[in-house]
């Protein structure tokens, strides 16, 4: 069964943007993931497509109504869908390697993008949504924050990448950041591709990658580093 994404978003024609485009586009074409974009505003009741009203209590700006949304959700994943539902927020957890990589070994997602002040409660409790963040930022909408989402899914699921073990050896994998990589030319402006790499001996290869990206965590992810992952120790 291939991983089934469905976007539920004010601004559908969004999608696929990037998400058509080299891995993950041949991915989608072959049918190894599929992608539903849902207009939110096709569940409003009123002639004016309303899906949004002031905030309670007062204050600036707007908040998605929950009978709208929830008309969206229900649509997009009726009772008995297994799918994670999502909603991209910057209150949400930081998203992870080790979060992406559970995605993409389940059967898809159903991921509402949030716009203007955000979304009522109440919908997030009674239609149980996980709030996922990209960082500690703000953006105009959820949808850029689904298309990360979805981007760094989509090259871990099953054919989509040439190379499996590409994945495994990247920064966050392993609680450390990527090593540095070097190619040919053997000597670029003055500097040499360090001599250990073009050795031919592994063991040492793969020790120097290792010390190499534990310093590299520690210069620029102490956070990192402090977490005491095992290889980070």
């Amino acid at each position: 069964m291939s991983f089934a994404a469905s976007v539920l978003t004010l601004y559908p024609e969004m999608f696929p943007g990037a998400l058509g485009l080299s891995l993950a586009g041949r991915a989608l074409e072959a049918g190894t993931w599929s992608l539903e974009a849902i207009q939110i505003r096709d569940f409003a009741t009123d002639r004016h497509r309303t899906v949004d009203d002031t905030p309670a209590g007062g204050g600036a700006g707007m908040v998605m109504r929950a009978d709208v949304l929830a008309r969206a959700i229900d649509h997009a994943s009726p009772h008995g869908d297994p799918r994670p539902r999502l909603l991209m927020s910057p209150r949400g957890k930081p998203l992870t390697q080790a979060r992406v990589r559970e995605l993409a070994a389940g059967p898809g997602a159903v991921i509402l993008c949030g716009r203007f002040e955000g979304v009522d409660q109440r919908l997030i409790e009674v239609r149980e949504l996980e709030e996922v963040s990209i960082g500690d930022f703000i953006l105009s909408g959820g949808e850029p924050a689904a298309l990360v989402l979805l981007d760094a899914v989509v090259r871990l699921l099953p054919g989509v990448m040439g190379n499996a073990v590409s994945g495994e050896e990247e920064s966050f994998e392993h609680g450390l950041l990527e090593h540095p990589h070097y190619t040919r030319p053997q000597e670029f402006e003055g500097r040499q591709i360090p001599e250990v790499l073009i050795s031919g001996n592994h063991k040492k290869i793969a020790e120097w990658r290792r010390a190499e990206a534990q310093k590299l965590t520690r210069e620029r992810r102490p956070d990192l580093w402090a977490a005491g992952h095992p290889l980070a120790k």
